[in-house]
């Protein structure tokens, strides 16, 4: 493998990653408009050269490599990162490889879940990963152009809230929602069960990244299913999952709204007292026996929407008065209490050690579910925040900070309203190139200071100064490099890959 000298990590800074994201969402709205008018042949002109470019290859190289949650988990070369010498090699090789790819093996690790079974995640390598980004760049305009409105999950500009609003819209009093059922549905083993031809039939793609995505879905394949399955692990894979299954929103219909909701491959349908659940499961079945997949019969059923069900981590009902309400599930919560626990009673760790680690989980969760109802002693978490308390009273008393004050720091408050979500407009999507209205939609997800640096800035980054128009996060950054500064002169919020290169210039100058 070549090495140059030249390629450091100044020189992967200095590279023009303002032109980069400009030149590739210039195509990829091009690509989304192509199809919206059903013209797929420019629509693949257009992809040929999202594939061809070279702002679209570094952007997915740093996607896989600084960005993604899954960064630093290896394929099964056993790399778990790429220096930055390595980057620039990759692109040469993505450069002369993308439009004829070929997968190397998929790392296995099984994942247990709730019901005993195993799931099994399929990690490609590096290089594979970079490439699926890449065809992701490509194919993801094209299919948001003929997606369904009420598909949220894996979705840029889409959320899980979006759903959970969604919901809300057709079961609260004004809907009638004390007289309706929902039908909660679960496919068998999705991703394992994907018809391959059901895939490739559908794809908006130029020939050579149809024959890599081919390739790609046989790697991961189980060898007693070999026309079936795409792995779970891929960054491809969940926008190849919503391509097969787009178009089951639509098979039940209501009279106002469409009443069903589908994230990834979790779905919920809404029913009128006169709809016919058995007859729509048999509709919905047929369409994904096309496709390979089965209803699964053990977990689908028919709830009354005052008994409630349980949906993306929310236990959704209406209470016998006709009120919607919507609060952490069960299960959700029991998982994050585990978190918690962990974290406290980890003898490992120090009273500020263990603040700092609660800190981002406790928001995190708090953040999900702002939009629920969560007052209570058991929701405002007082049981836990009181054990938290004797724990770090036993352990600051040789310390120079008192169990209050870090009990403040591990227990972030977050304001929460409920059902005071904005839903996604229609089938809006970013590649329309409504640029104001994804940049203020984006700033909203965010709230307290750095809600106040975005409008301040005017929904920009304050470092390479592009809207914050994609899917990448947001962070806030102290301009002094003072942690404890929260003064909002001192504040700016920017992309977390301008994060990276600010303290990575810190670091190496």
């Amino acid at each position: 493998m070549i090495r140059h000298s030249r390629h450091t990590s100044e020189s992967w800074k200095a590279l023009p990653w303002k032109k980069f994201r400009r030149n590739l969402f210039r195509l990829q709205k091009r690509v989304y408009k192509a199809v919206q008018v059903g013209d797929k042949r420019k629509a693949r002109s257009l992809q040929k050269l999202i594939l061809k470019s070279t702002s679209a290859r570094f952007l997915a190289i740093r996607q896989v490599s600084q960005l993604n949650a899954g960064k630093k988990t290896a394929g099964i070369d056993g790399k778990k990162s790429l220096t930055f010498s390595e980057r620039f090699y990759l692109e040469e090789w993505l450069r002369v490889n993308s439009g004829n790819w070929k997968h190397q093996g998929l790392r296995e690790i099984p994942i247990p879940k709730k019901d005993g079974t195993t799931r099994v995640l399929k990690i490609p390598t590096i290089a594979d990963r970079a490439w699926q980004c890449l065809a992701k760049y490509t194919l993801e305009p094209a299919h948001e152009a003929t997606f369904h409105a009420r598909s949220y999950g894996f979705r840029t500009g889409r959320s899980a809230h979006d759903a959970q609003k969604h919901i809300f819209n057709n079961l609260r009093s004004y809907a009638n929602g004390i007289e309706k059922r929902v039908i909660e549905l679960d496919i068998e083993k999705c991703f394992d069960r994907i018809n391959h031809s059901a895939i490739m039939d559908e794809l908006i793609a130029p020939k050579g990244l149809k024959l890599g995505i081919y390739r790609c879905l046989k790697t991961g394949v189980n060898p007693e299913f070999p026309e079936q399955g795409t792995p779970q692990g891929g960054v491809v894979s969940p926008l190849l999952a919503n391509i097969a299954l787009n178009g089951i929103e639509s098979i039940h219909k209501g009279t106002k709204s469409e009443p069903s909701i589908r994230y990834a491959d979790d779905m919920v349908i809404i029913l009128r007292p006169q709809d016919d659940a058995t007859e729509i499961i048999e509709r919905i079945s047929e369409f994904l026996r096309k496709r390979g997949m089965n209803v699964s019969q053990k977990k689908t059923k028919v709830t009354a929407a005052t008994d409630g069900f349980d949906f993306l981590g929310w236990h959704f009902k209406v209470q016998s008065n006709g009120k919607f309400r919507c609060t952490p599930s069960v299960d959700n919560f029991k998982a994050f209490r585990k978190k918690v626990k962990y974290i406290i009673n980890n003898s490992n760790y120090g009273a500020t050690t263990k603040a700092q680690k609660l800190a981002p989980v406790v928001r995190g969760w708090r953040n999900y579910h702002k939009f629920c109802k969560m007052d209570g002693s058991k929701l405002s978490l007082w049981f836990i925040n009181h054990r938290a308390y004797t724990v770090f009273n036993k352990e600051t008393k040789q310390s120079c900070h008192t169990s209050e004050d870090l009990i403040k720091k591990a227990f972030p408050a977050v304001p929460f309203s409920e059902n005071k979500h904005v839903m996604v407009q229609g089938t809006k999507s970013p590649y329309d190139g409504n640029v104001a209205y994804w940049s203020e939609r984006k700033s909203k997800l965010y709230d307290g200071k750095t809600s106040k640096a975005l409008k301040k800035q005017n929904h920009r980054c304050a470092s390479c100064g592009l809207k914050f128009i994609d899917e990448e996060r947001i962070h806030l950054h102290h301009i002094d490099e003072n942690h404890a500064n929260w003064k909002k002169n001192n504040l700016e919020a920017i992309h977390e890959s301008c994060h990276d290169y600010k303290h990575m210039s810190k670091s190496t100058s």
